[in-house]
């Protein structure tokens, strides 16, 4: 049972979530989130580009999306970060690093952690990640 006056949110799609980072990493988009506090108008363009494309996600979808993937991105770079560790990535590390990363660490080479919505490899499958 669902709470009440929340709205179930349809799983993305890796289209999807491939199509918002491309939304999300535009230069203009960027320059427009570094230089506002108030990005509620910038998460609505990034909707209706994203709408522009076929898909059908609100501005507070994309919103809560984005801060999901730089959750996971900050994650996975902490976590690279400790000289005992291997290096790690996760889904979309590449679009999400050249988003939010570019200070020339090495790129992670392992998978870690799940994120909702992206396929899962075998290994994943079998440890009961998926």
């Amino acid at each position: 049972m669902e709470a009440q006056g929340r709205k179930h949110t349809p799983a993305w799609s890796t289209k999807e979530v491939v199509e918002l980072t491309a939304e999300w990493g535009e230069e203009s988009v960027q320059a427009e989130l570094r230089s506002s506090r108030r990005n509620s108008d910038i998460y609505a363009k990034i909707a209706r580009g994203m709408g522009e494309k076929g898909y059908t996600r609100d501005t507070d979808q994309c919103r809560v999306k984005i801060k999901e993937l730089r959750q996971v991105y900050q994650k996975t770079r902490e976590a690279s970060s400790h000289s005992c560790s291997a290096p790690q990535t996760c889904y979309f590390f590449e679009e999400l690093h050249a988003i939010l990363g570019g200070d020339g660490i090495t790129t992670p080479r392992t998978l870690c952690g799940y994120l909702p919505g992206a396929p899962c490899d075998l290994e994943q499958q079998r440890g009961g990640h998926c």
